[in-house]
């Protein structure tokens, strides 16, 4: 058994697919296959039910995966102590954030940490909040900027910002005339929401089942400015944090508090626990704790 079975054999896991690995791997689809057959082999056993279209991990090739992620983990974190010893103030962040977290937090902060820390690469991407808590969980990326609620038993949290969510309706809508609504009050109106993937989607729905109802949902939408458009032209009212309001270049959108119960959005940068963080990572962590707004 040697490492590089194993990358193949978790990336295979991952994308459920030779031919998916392959193209990731930039290897050849037998030579992949040919690997994986030798620790099959090896370990007397098999890993990958190969018997459908798309491939899926036997019993005992979960337990393989499961260990094979810890061990390939080590590895690399002997890399990364090597190289921080080696190449001091270099380095890449691989992190993870929300798309409208972007839009609200990061300009100002990446532009002061690549002042003070030039040779430092950031390589970004953009997840939903339930995605990055799972990519960070798995070492596919170091940090992640999200959303609580988070698990803190498995992760650190290091508190961004902290914002109220608010109800957004048309300009015909009878909410327009109030300042603030229970939440209560809403109880027979239809809610536009994220899809299931969003945290928000869970904590609106959670929000009204502990007022008292469950929300009548007309539409769902992975996209903010979607979300909007169909409360402007009257399909139904959403719950979103307030600083997206002005991401609707709309007048027909108008927000409204909710006074009861209050809901924060709370936005935090997260990492896992006892993983091993570059000093890349730990510059930008100290960096965000000394600049956050």
């Amino acid at each position: 058994m040697d490492l590089q079975q194993l990358k193949y054999f978790v990336e295979v896991a991952r994308q459920k697919s030779f031919t998916k690995a392959s193209h990731i791997l930039l290897v050849s689809q037998p030579s992949i296959s040919k690997l994986i057959k030798n620790l099959e082999d090896e370990l007397k056993v098999t890993l990958l039910d190969r018997s459908e279209r798309k491939i899926e991990l036997t019993d005992v090739g979960r337990i393989v995966y499961e260990q094979a992620l810890k061990i390939i983990q080590s590895v690399e974190d002997v890399y990364s102590s090597v190289d921080e010893l080696v190449h001091m103030e270099k380095g890449t962040i691989h992190m993870g954030l929300m798309p409208s977290i972007g839009v609200l937090l990061f300009p100002k902060i990446l532009a002061g940490f690549k002042s003070k820390y030039p040779q430092i690469d950031i390589d970004m991407v953009q997840f939903s909040a339930k995605q990055l808590t799972r990519k960070v969980k798995q070492g596919e990326i170091d940090l992640g900027v999200t959303v609580m609620p988070v698990d803190t038993e498995l992760f650190e949290i290091i508190p961004l910002l902290s914002e109220e969510l608010v109800v957004i309706v048309d300009n015909e809508h009878w909410l327009v005339e109030k300042e603030s609504v229970h939440l209560a009050e809403l109880k027979h109106e239809s809610f536009i929401l994220l899809t299931e993937d969003y945290v928000l989607h869970d904590v609106v729905k959670r929000a009204c089942v502990q007022s008292g109802f469950e929300p009548k949902i007309a539409f769902k939408s992975s996209l903010w400015d979607i979300m909007g458009e169909m409360v402007a032209t009257q399909v139904g009212i959403s719950i979103i944090p307030r600083s997206m309001v002005s991401r609707f270049n709309n007048e027909n959108v108008h927000a409204i508090s909710i006074s009861y119960p209050s809901i924060d959005w709370e936005v935090v940068l997260i990492y896992k626990k006892n993983k091993y963080l570059s000093f890349a990572a730990r510059a930008f962590i100290k960096y965000v704790q000394a600049n956050k707004p």
